[in-house]
């Protein structure tokens, strides 16, 4: 079940009136590998403010998910998608699912490559260029990529096969290489060269460039946009200081961090 926005946040605001203590235990943050620089800076302002430890676990929402269909003790779950979460909720984990942020799909470039939103589709369908996606079913953003690859069917007939049957599957797999620690996935990855196109969020391919500055981004033409909303839970008899993480993330203090990563985030008031 999802949520509005501003319903939950305003029971932020009472959530945080509530007496509470800081836990002796810390808490359980997983959350999309997309979300691993907002959700460590929202992470690190809760542990200043609050006094309660969070330990994180960043990776592919499909891969957390299984992870804690396993057993894996997660308190709050962050998801690049709402589907896992609403899975995890299907199953009696937790509940209800929240939509707390916003992202769209991208493209990062090789400098090379002549590819622009004009001739974005032609680009893609071209047989020398290789690409690059992540994992559909493992990692949300492999299945918002082949959600572009359906759109561009309705464009021109053929290319969902054409771009399905190309397309590399790089990253977001339970194999897929992973990058040196500290290194940013997709940034590795074009800079090794193994695509000339990368579809991935558009928060990513910036924290990508910034890493590999001559990477092009590529804004997707509107007719083959995807947009990819993101879901929250948090575990059935979790503690209150679960909740109040949660709620940390809905209100403006934590919407604003995940703005300044590059997600749309509704939460965050206006400038007077």
């Amino acid at each position: 079940m999802k949520i509005h926005l501003n319903f939950l946040v305003f029971f932020s605001l009472l959530a945080f009136s509530l007496p509470w203590s800081a836990s002796a235990e810390p808490l359980n943050l997983y959350a999309a590998g997309s979300l691993k620089s907002a959700m460590g800076a929202i992470a690190a302002s809760y542990e200043k403010i609050y006094g309660t430890a969070i330990t994180t676990k960043f990776g592919p929402s499909g891969l957390l998910t299984k992870a804690i269909e396993e057993g894996e003790a997660a308190d709050v779950f962050a998801s690049a998608n709402m589907g896992h979460p609403e899975k995890l909720a299907a199953g009696g984990w937790g509940g209800p699912v929240v939509l707390f942020a916003r992202n769209q799909l991208c493209a990062l470039a090789q400098p090379g490559v002549d590819v622009t939103t004009d001739n974005f589709l032609d680009t893609l369908l071209s047989k020398d260029v290789r690409v690059g996606t992540s994992t559909p079913k493992a990692d949300p953003s492999g299945d918002y990529a082949w959600e572009l690859f359906k759109k561009a069917d309705a464009v021109m007939a053929g290319s969902f096969a054409t771009l399905s049957g190309k397309a590399l599957q790089l990253t977001g797999g339970p194999d897929s290489p992973k990058a040196p620690e500290g290194v940013n996935q997709y940034g590795w990855v074009m800079g090794d060269k193994k695509a000339d196109v990368f579809l991935t969020y558009c928060t990513n391919a910036v924290l990508a460039k910034k890493e590999v500055p001559d990477l092009k981004i590529v804004r997707i033409p509107g007719d083959l946009s995807v947009g990819a909303d993101y879901g929250m839970i948090v575990r059935n008899g979790a503690s209150p200081e679960a909740w109040r993480l949660a709620m940390f993330i809905l209100s403006p203090d934590g919407q604003k961090v995940l703005k300044e990563y590059g997600f749309e985030a509704a939460a965050v008031p206006e400038e007077k």
